[in-house]
């Protein structure tokens, strides 16, 4: 039983899951742990570019439209525009690019204020995917942890542990960020299995917006370069457009759909979180490659033959 085996390889990983596997072209699937609410990492950012799109489609924004990136607005991320020493200027298109191909943070929080929450929050409930839920800026996210620690926001949080008197003393500060009751679902954002495996079907089949939106969010998908989860566990043969999400000591995501060189092609969406209260680690990036080819391969046999 395909649910048995899922559960297996989360728990031999020491972690909790939750897979979503559609099959883009028919109404198979499988589906373990997918309706409750996690945290969602970098993989919403998937949501926000597929609204840059649509309002570009829809006329109400230009995606060749130049903005301005300032250090000075810099969200912190480990890579992008925020290790940028001097103001950039660049695309609503090419910002798009670098939150989807790099995870951008600062780039994400360019476009969530561009295109707007409540637009994006519509969309959604018009897709009835109103489990997908942002809870703000990215920025606004890391605040909110660094007031529950005790510090004015993420930059005075940092700065106590870079200051701490010992390597201990960071840690436990790190310690109160990751008990932060800003990282529950709902306070930060969150999102289902189901209902992302669902987007992203709607995406590839042109169904979430007007086509050519959906065709970009696509094209990007297809040149992520950051991390390699769900691919790890297919073959060269399989081709995978994704996006993932990784929370350090709270949540390792990925979500995206593989298409076989026959043809066939199935939505997937692997959410990953520590076991339990005190369980920090995270499973190796292996495991959701694991969890995603055990139910795509389950999918794959009951379909007919050609």
């Amino acid at each position: 039983m395909i649910e048995r085996r899922l559960r297996q390889v989360f728990t031999q990983a020491g972690c909790e899951g939750s897979v979503a596997v559609l099959d883009v072209d028919g109404e198979d699937r499988v589906m373990f742990g997918d309706t409750e609410p996690v945290v969602a990492a970098s993989t919403f950012k998937i949501v926000v570019a597929l609204e840059l799109f649509c309002q570009a489609a829809e006329g109400t924004l230009d995606p060749a439209e130049r903005v301005r990136v300032s250090p000075a607005q810099a969200t912190p991320g480990g890579q992008g525009f925020c290790i940028f020493e001097d103001e950039a200027e660049v695309s609503l298109r090419d910002v798009a690019r670098m939150m989807l191909t790099i995870s951008d943070n600062t780039a994400t929080d360019l476009l969530v204020r561009r295109v707007s929450l409540s637009r994006v929050h519509t969309r959604l409930g018009h897709l009835g995917l109103d489990r997908i839920r942002l809870a703000g800026t990215i920025q606004e996210e890391f605040d909110a942890i660094g007031r529950d620690t005790g510090h004015t926001g993420w930059a005075d949080m940092t700065r106590a542990m870079s200051e701490a008197a010992s390597p201990a003393d960071a840690d436990r500060i790190w310690e109160r960020a990751l008990t932060s009751p800003a990282l529950r679902p709902g306070r930060i954002t969150s999102a289902t299995a189901g209902q992302m495996a669902a987007l992203l079907r709607l995406i590839w089949l042109d169904r979430a917006g007007p086509a050519a939106a959906c065709r970009a969010v696509r094209s990007l998908l297809g040149q992520q370069r950051l991390t390699r989860k769900i691919s790890t566990g297919f073959g060269d043969e399989v081709r995978v457009a994704a996006k993932s999400g990784t929370l350090p000591g709270c949540a390792s995501n990925d979500v995206g759909v593989v298409e076989y060189p026959d043809g066939s092609r199935f939505a997937v969406a692997v959410f990953t979180r520590p076991a339990g209260p005190g369980r920090r680690a995270l499973p190796a990036d292996s495991v959701i490659g694991t969890a995603a080819r055990l139910a795509v391969e389950h999918l794959r046999r009951r379909r007919p033959s050609p």
